[in-house]
Protein backbone atom coordinates (compact mmCIF):
# COMPACT_ATOMS: atom_id res chain seq x y z
CA UNK A 1 0.00 0.00 0.00
CA UNK A 2 1.05 3.43 -0.55
CA UNK A 3 1.70 6.04 2.23
CA UNK A 4 -1.51 8.33 1.26
CA UNK A 5 -3.49 4.27 1.70
CA UNK A 6 -1.91 4.21 5.16
CA UNK A 7 -1.94 8.14 6.95
CA UNK A 8 -3.96 10.87 7.14
CA UNK A 9 -7.75 11.42 6.89
CA UNK A 10 -7.50 10.31 3.32
CA UNK A 11 -7.20 6.90 4.68
CA UNK A 12 -9.80 7.52 7.37
CA UNK A 13 -12.51 7.70 4.77
CA UNK A 14 -11.10 5.16 2.64
CA UNK A 15 -11.25 2.71 5.90
CA UNK A 16 -15.32 4.04 6.60
CA UNK A 17 -15.68 3.61 2.49
CA UNK A 18 -14.42 -0.28 2.39
CA UNK A 19 -16.71 -0.78 5.99
CA UNK A 20 -19.81 0.39 3.95
CA UNK A 21 -19.35 -1.52 1.01
CA UNK A 22 -18.58 -4.12 3.05
CA UNK A 23 -21.59 -4.26 5.35
CA UNK A 24 -24.21 -2.68 3.14
CA UNK A 25 -25.19 -2.73 -0.77
CA UNK A 26 -24.19 0.99 -1.10
CA UNK A 27 -21.80 0.88 -4.36
CA UNK A 28 -18.45 2.10 -3.59
CA UNK A 29 -16.11 3.27 -6.15
CA UNK A 30 -13.43 0.70 -7.44
CA UNK A 31 -10.87 3.64 -7.05
CA UNK A 32 -11.20 2.93 -3.40
CA UNK A 33 -8.74 -0.06 -3.81
CA UNK A 34 -8.94 -2.99 -1.71
CA UNK A 35 -6.14 -4.28 0.64
CA UNK A 36 -6.34 -7.27 2.99
CA UNK A 37 -5.52 -5.33 5.87
CA UNK A 38 -8.57 -3.31 5.35
CA UNK A 39 -11.53 -4.49 7.32
CA UNK A 40 -9.02 -4.61 10.32
CA UNK A 41 -8.37 -0.97 10.11
CA UNK A 42 -12.10 -0.41 8.96
CA UNK A 43 -14.09 -2.29 11.59
CA UNK A 44 -14.03 0.82 13.99
CA UNK A 45 -16.07 2.62 11.31
CA UNK A 46 -18.86 0.08 11.79
CA UNK A 47 -20.60 1.40 14.12
CA UNK A 48 -20.81 4.88 11.77
CA UNK A 49 -21.97 2.38 9.01
CA UNK A 50 -24.64 1.40 11.01
CA UNK A 51 -25.93 4.96 11.90
CA UNK A 52 -25.73 5.44 8.41
CA UNK A 53 -28.48 2.69 8.10
CA UNK A 54 -29.84 3.28 10.51
CA UNK A 55 -30.96 6.67 9.05
CA UNK A 56 -32.00 5.13 5.78
CA UNK A 57 -34.40 3.28 7.56
CA UNK A 58 -36.01 6.13 9.72
CA UNK A 59 -35.99 8.15 6.66
CA UNK A 60 -38.61 5.59 4.56
CA UNK A 61 -40.21 5.35 7.94
CA UNK A 62 -41.16 8.86 8.31
CA UNK A 63 -42.01 9.06 4.47
CA UNK A 64 -44.00 6.29 4.75
CA UNK A 65 -46.37 7.42 7.95
CA UNK A 66 -47.30 10.55 5.23
CA UNK A 67 -49.24 7.27 3.44
CA UNK A 68 -50.03 4.43 6.14
CA UNK A 69 -50.01 3.80 9.46
CA UNK A 70 -47.37 3.42 11.71
CA UNK A 71 -47.54 -0.37 11.64
CA UNK A 72 -47.30 -0.43 7.76
CA UNK A 73 -44.40 2.46 8.06
CA UNK A 74 -42.04 0.72 10.50
CA UNK A 75 -42.29 -2.62 8.23
CA UNK A 76 -41.29 -0.78 5.41
CA UNK A 77 -38.39 0.57 7.10
CA UNK A 78 -37.29 -2.66 8.58
CA UNK A 79 -37.86 -4.04 4.86
CA UNK A 80 -35.77 -0.85 3.60
CA UNK A 81 -32.68 -1.62 5.86
CA UNK A 82 -32.71 -5.28 5.25
CA UNK A 83 -32.06 -3.92 1.43
CA UNK A 84 -29.44 -1.87 2.66
CA UNK A 85 -27.34 -4.75 3.90
CA UNK A 86 -28.90 -7.51 1.83
CA UNK A 87 -29.69 -9.03 5.60
CA UNK A 88 -25.98 -9.58 6.26
CA UNK A 89 -26.73 -9.57 10.03
CA UNK A 90 -29.91 -11.01 9.98
CA UNK A 91 -28.16 -14.49 7.88
CA UNK A 92 -25.64 -14.38 11.00
CA UNK A 93 -28.75 -14.66 13.20
CA UNK A 94 -30.36 -17.55 11.00
CA UNK A 95 -26.95 -19.65 10.91
CA UNK A 96 -26.21 -18.93 14.51
CA UNK A 97 -29.41 -20.28 15.84
CA UNK A 98 -29.37 -23.09 13.68
CA UNK A 99 -25.78 -24.06 14.89
CA UNK A 100 -26.27 -23.60 18.65
CA UNK A 101 -29.72 -24.99 18.65
CA UNK A 102 -29.20 -28.24 16.37
CA UNK A 103 -25.24 -28.97 17.37
CA UNK A 104 -23.78 -29.79 20.72
CA UNK A 105 -20.52 -30.96 20.45
CA UNK A 106 -18.22 -27.15 18.94
CA UNK A 107 -17.11 -29.25 15.96
CA UNK A 108 -21.16 -29.90 14.63
CA UNK A 109 -21.92 -26.32 15.82
CA UNK A 110 -19.30 -25.03 13.66
CA UNK A 111 -20.25 -27.25 10.76
CA UNK A 112 -23.47 -26.27 10.77
CA UNK A 113 -23.00 -22.44 10.85
CA UNK A 114 -21.13 -23.32 7.93
CA UNK A 115 -23.84 -24.44 6.02
CA UNK A 116 -25.82 -21.96 4.00
CA UNK A 117 -29.26 -23.55 4.26
CA UNK A 118 -31.78 -22.57 7.37
CA UNK A 119 -33.02 -24.57 9.01
CA UNK A 120 -36.27 -24.40 11.84
CA UNK A 121 -33.83 -23.10 14.49
CA UNK A 122 -32.86 -19.92 11.97
CA UNK A 123 -36.39 -19.52 10.18
CA UNK A 124 -38.02 -18.94 14.09
CA UNK A 125 -35.41 -17.28 15.14
CA UNK A 126 -35.94 -14.54 12.01
CA UNK A 127 -39.30 -14.71 12.24
CA UNK A 128 -39.37 -13.77 16.12
CA UNK A 129 -37.16 -10.75 15.76
CA UNK A 130 -38.53 -9.39 12.58
CA UNK A 131 -42.05 -9.26 14.23
CA UNK A 132 -40.44 -7.99 17.57
CA UNK A 133 -38.56 -5.24 15.53
CA UNK A 134 -41.81 -4.53 13.85
CA UNK A 135 -43.97 -4.10 17.00
CA UNK A 136 -41.84 -2.53 19.14
CA UNK A 137 -41.31 0.31 16.20
CA UNK A 138 -44.78 0.57 15.81
CA UNK A 139 -45.94 1.00 19.23
CA UNK A 140 -43.13 3.83 19.67
CA UNK A 141 -44.51 7.72 19.33
CA UNK A 142 -42.76 8.19 15.60
CA UNK A 143 -40.15 10.90 16.33
CA UNK A 144 -38.70 8.31 18.68
CA UNK A 145 -38.94 5.54 17.03
CA UNK A 146 -37.37 7.43 13.93
CA UNK A 147 -34.33 8.50 16.30
CA UNK A 148 -34.27 4.88 18.45
CA UNK A 149 -33.52 3.05 14.44
CA UNK A 150 -30.72 5.23 14.27
CA UNK A 151 -29.38 4.56 17.88
CA UNK A 152 -29.93 0.81 17.45
CA UNK A 153 -28.17 0.41 14.43
CA UNK A 154 -24.88 2.07 15.49
CA UNK A 155 -24.85 0.92 19.14
CA UNK A 156 -25.50 -2.60 18.33
CA UNK A 157 -22.69 -2.69 16.03
CA UNK A 158 -20.65 -1.09 18.45
CA UNK A 159 -21.88 -3.89 21.00
CA UNK A 160 -20.81 -6.76 18.46
CA UNK A 161 -17.38 -5.28 17.71
CA UNK A 162 -16.72 -5.25 21.31
CA UNK A 163 -16.45 -9.06 20.85
CA UNK A 164 -13.40 -8.33 18.50
CA UNK A 165 -11.24 -6.82 21.58
CA UNK A 166 -11.65 -10.34 24.51
CA UNK A 167 -12.61 -13.08 22.13
CA UNK A 168 -10.71 -14.89 19.47
CA UNK A 169 -11.89 -15.83 15.82
CA UNK A 170 -12.30 -19.75 15.77
CA UNK A 171 -12.21 -20.63 12.21
CA UNK A 172 -9.23 -20.79 9.96
CA UNK A 173 -11.42 -18.72 7.21
CA UNK A 174 -14.90 -17.35 7.21
CA UNK A 175 -16.79 -13.93 6.60
CA UNK A 176 -15.18 -12.32 9.37
CA UNK A 177 -11.87 -13.95 8.86
CA UNK A 178 -10.17 -10.51 7.70
CA UNK A 179 -10.95 -8.57 10.90
CA UNK A 180 -10.12 -11.66 13.02
CA UNK A 181 -7.08 -10.21 14.99
CA UNK A 182 -8.09 -8.79 18.29
CA UNK A 183 -9.46 -5.12 17.91
CA UNK A 184 -7.17 -2.53 20.65
CA UNK A 185 -8.84 -0.89 23.11
CA UNK A 186 -7.71 1.97 21.84
CA UNK A 187 -9.47 1.38 18.26
CA UNK A 188 -13.08 0.12 20.21
CA UNK A 189 -12.97 3.31 22.12
CA UNK A 190 -13.16 5.26 18.56
CA UNK A 191 -15.83 2.51 17.26
CA UNK A 192 -17.94 3.41 20.98
CA UNK A 193 -17.80 7.15 19.94
CA UNK A 194 -19.29 6.59 17.14
CA UNK A 195 -21.89 4.30 17.99
CA UNK A 196 -22.97 4.81 21.53
CA UNK A 197 -23.84 8.80 21.84
CA UNK A 198 -26.89 8.17 19.82
CA UNK A 199 -28.68 6.48 22.22
CA UNK A 200 -28.37 9.58 24.78
CA UNK A 201 -31.13 11.50 23.00
CA UNK A 202 -33.72 12.83 23.39
CA UNK A 203 -33.90 11.02 27.20
CA UNK A 204 -30.29 10.35 28.89
CA UNK A 205 -31.73 8.31 31.39
CA UNK A 206 -33.67 5.93 28.90
CA UNK A 207 -29.95 5.52 27.26
CA UNK A 208 -28.74 4.47 30.20
CA UNK A 209 -30.72 2.21 30.63
CA UNK A 210 -30.34 0.64 27.26
CA UNK A 211 -26.61 0.61 27.37
CA UNK A 212 -26.65 -1.29 30.61
CA UNK A 213 -29.38 -3.84 28.96
CA UNK A 214 -26.56 -3.69 26.37
CA UNK A 215 -23.93 -4.29 28.67
CA UNK A 216 -25.34 -7.35 30.10
CA UNK A 217 -26.66 -8.68 27.00
CA UNK A 218 -22.91 -8.87 25.67
CA UNK A 219 -21.58 -10.18 29.03
CA UNK A 220 -23.94 -12.87 28.63
CA UNK A 221 -23.28 -13.64 24.64
CA UNK A 222 -19.47 -13.47 24.90
CA UNK A 223 -19.67 -16.19 28.02
CA UNK A 224 -21.91 -18.38 25.99
CA UNK A 225 -19.71 -17.68 22.52
CA UNK A 226 -16.72 -18.78 24.52
CA UNK A 227 -18.70 -21.70 26.40
CA UNK A 228 -19.85 -23.67 23.07
CA UNK A 229 -17.27 -23.05 21.05
CA UNK A 230 -14.47 -21.29 22.48
CA UNK A 231 -14.66 -17.61 20.75
CA UNK A 232 -16.27 -16.37 17.86
CA UNK A 233 -17.20 -16.38 14.17
CA UNK A 234 -18.95 -13.57 11.18
CA UNK A 235 -22.21 -15.22 12.11
CA UNK A 236 -21.89 -14.85 15.84
CA UNK A 237 -21.30 -11.33 15.18
CA UNK A 238 -24.37 -10.86 13.56
CA UNK A 239 -26.06 -12.64 16.60
CA UNK A 240 -24.78 -10.37 18.75
CA UNK A 241 -25.74 -7.28 16.29
CA UNK A 242 -29.32 -8.58 16.06
CA UNK A 243 -29.47 -9.19 19.65
CA UNK A 244 -28.05 -5.85 20.73
CA UNK A 245 -30.73 -4.38 18.49
CA UNK A 246 -33.59 -5.61 20.20
CA UNK A 247 -32.26 -5.22 23.24
CA UNK A 248 -32.00 -1.35 22.81
CA UNK A 249 -35.59 -1.29 21.24
CA UNK A 250 -37.35 -3.03 24.30
CA UNK A 251 -35.45 -1.09 26.43
CA UNK A 252 -36.39 2.36 25.11
CA UNK A 253 -39.96 0.87 24.71
CA UNK A 254 -40.27 -0.36 28.05
CA UNK A 255 -38.49 3.01 29.78
CA UNK A 256 -41.15 5.21 27.25
CA UNK A 257 -44.32 2.95 27.83
CA UNK A 258 -43.51 2.86 31.98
Amino acid sequence: MTPEQTRGWRAELRYFAVALGYFTRVPVPSRIGFASDDLEHAARYFPLVGACVGAWGALVYLAALHLWPAAVAAGLSIAATLAATGAFHEDGLADSCDAFGGGYARDDVLRIMHDSRIGTFGAVALVVALGVKWQTLAALPPLRAAWTMIAAHAASRAMAVSLLVTLDYVRPEGKAKPVAQRMSARAWCVAAAFGLPWLLWPDWRAGLAALVALAVVRMLLARYFVKRIGGYTGDCLGLAQQFGELTIYLTVLAWTSS
